[in-house]
């Protein structure tokens, strides 16, 4: 039998929400790996478009914005 988990431990996802909820508010940069391409970007909101989550973002050197659906995304890390 599995040990069932704590439900007063966060789950993986929820601390990546917390660190990408941070990311945003602080103005920091995220790595996101997406079908196998790495991007570098300042997350700028979360929102929701046609139902799905997504990173609004811009790029770190041009300003170029890209979104980024969070069901697309294979990685997130906040880079400190």
């Amino acid at each position: 039998m599995l040990p069932m988990n704590d439900p007063h431990q966060p789950s993986p996802m929820d601390r990546r929400d917390d660190a990408l909820e941070r990311a945003i508010l602080d103005g920091t940069r995220i790595a996101v790996m997406r079908r196998g391409t790495e991007f570098i970007v300042i997350a700028e909101r979360l929102v929701l478009r046609d139902g799905r989550e997504t990173i609004v973002a811009r790029h770190p050197t041009t300003g170029a914005p890209l979104e980024l659906r969070l069901d697309d995304c294979e990685r997130i890390e906040v880079i400190r």
